[in-house]
């Protein structure tokens, strides 16, 4: 485990890298306003005992990556597609397994739009359409997710008022079908408040300009996809990952009873599995035994 600084165009990423170089690799991209530290170290450990060397990183705004003050972001969703290339580049990778959570997802989508040749693989998880007009139809989020976002504290002034508002909305996006581990939750945001530059600027994320996208349909990605999705997801309900998985060419739905939205503990050795599987067809990558 490594971590270290990648610098282009002006802006810091922090990554942090698992693994033997010499392995095929895969770039893990978390959700906006997310720190790679939701990319629990565990899973990360595990994908590289699985022979792959993991790479995962903070956006823009979030753990110790380039800051911005908050509400006057200098960047677009554009530039955050952007960086995941930067962070190959960092790590002299010319192409990699892309795995994204999330908003992570739909960044993993239009990388693989935009820069094809830096994709060997996609792996979207919780996510939805990243494309205009992909989401038509689809059903919007639970009605408890929108109260949530509706009437929680856009601002929560403190520490620990933001752990709390950010272990609140972890608890919500487990879905309510399982037990939800509330002090690992806590752990992990306490460590990412404290890791931050500034943890408000994450909140930068919510207000970005589009930016400049190629508007090619899902339907011109053409490597190998796999779409992991929870039954139980608030925030992109079920159908979303199906329609990811009909829309893209060749994809694989891999649908997980019960879970919510991202990879929890008690799924995290079966979505190992799944990547792992995924990227060693045609990789050279070894498999964990």
């Amino acid at each position: 485990m490594a971590e270290r600084m990648v610098e282009a165009d002006g802006v810091e990423l922090c990554t942090e890298s698992f693994g033997d170089p010499s392995d095929p690799p895969v770039l893990l991209v978390m959700g906006t306003g997310a720190s790679m530290l939701w990319w629990e170290e565990g899973f990360c450990r595990m994908l590289a005992e699985g022979g792959r060397f993991v790479i995962r990183y903070d956006h823009r705004d979030t753990g110790r990556s380039t800051t911005y003050e908050p509400g006057r972001p200098g960047y677009t969703g554009a530039d955050l597609v952007a960086d995941a290339a930067r962070v190959l580049d960092g790590h002299g990778i010319p192409a990699a397994h892309v795995v994204g959570v999330s908003a992570g997802g739909a960044l993993a989508q239009l990388l693989a739009l935009d820069d094809p040749a830096r994709v060997l693989s996609l792996v979207l998880i919780s996510t939805t359409s990243a494309v205009p007009g992909g989401t038509g139809g689809l059903p919007p989020p639970t009605e408890e997710f929108m109260a949530f976002v509706s009437t929680a504290d856009a601002d929560p002034s403190g520490a620990d008022a933001v752990v709390d508002h950010q272990v609140a909305y972890a608890r919500l996006l487990a879905g309510g079908r399982r037990p939800f581990d509330e002090a690992a939750a806590r752990s992990l945001v306490r460590r990412d408040v404290e890791r931050a530059h500034d943890i408000a600027a994450a909140r930068n994320h919510d207000v970005l300009a589009e930016g400049e996208h190629t508007r090619a349909p899902l339907s011109s990605i053409t490597v190998p996809t796999l779409v992991i999705h929870g039954t139980a997801d608030p925030m992109f309900p079920l159908p979303h990952g199906q329609a990811l998985a009909e829309r893209i060419p060749g994809a694989r739905l891999l649908a997980l009873e019960d879970a919510g939205h991202g990879v929890d503990r008690a799924d995290r050795a079966t979505v190992v599995r799944a990547i792992l599987d995924h990227t060693a067809a045609g990789s050279g990558g070894r498999t964990a035994g």
